[in-house]
């Protein structure tokens, strides 16, 4: 996975990886184990910009979490969303934490709630996959 990652994310302007201890930090913040795979994206980029595909992209490092999930008030316009980056274009990408495994929804951050849900993966995998233009 890590090679077809890095492919995947060539032309996001990517951080530095994250430490397991700031994943567990966070993790530990926010309520919420991490999945497996978006740990792994984790450790390779700790927050990137750019375009994923033809598609752009904005994910935020893992010490941002908390606060910015606060910040947007998810918890009370979305509860059990958290969020983890944008489209750069007034939508959130965030995991649904309320079904197994998580699957990625797309939200606007203005009149944030379940009804505007879009469905963008059953996994961070997958999300990544759809963004770059891979079915």
């Amino acid at each position: 996975m890590a090679d077809d990652l890095r492919q995947m994310l060539a032309r996001l302007k990517c951080a530095s990886g994250a430490s397991d201890s700031s994943i567990r930090e966070s993790e530990a913040r926010l309520g919420f184990n991490f999945p497996v795979e978006y740990i792994a994206f984790l450790k390779l980029t700790n927050g990137g910009e750019g375009f994923i595909g033809e598609e752009y992209a904005i994910f935020w490092n893992v010490e941002e979490l908390a606060e910015a999930n606060a910040d947007y008030q998810v918890h009370e316009y979305a509860a059990g969303l958290l969020i983890f980056g944008s489209n750069g274009g007034g939508e959130a990408y965030g995991f649904d934490t309320r079904r197994e495994p998580w699957p990625v929804v797309r939200m606007p951050f203005v009149g944030m709630n379940w009804g505007q849900a879009i469905s963008i993966g059953d996994s961070f995998s997958e999300f990544l996959e759809r963004l770059h233009g891979a079915e």
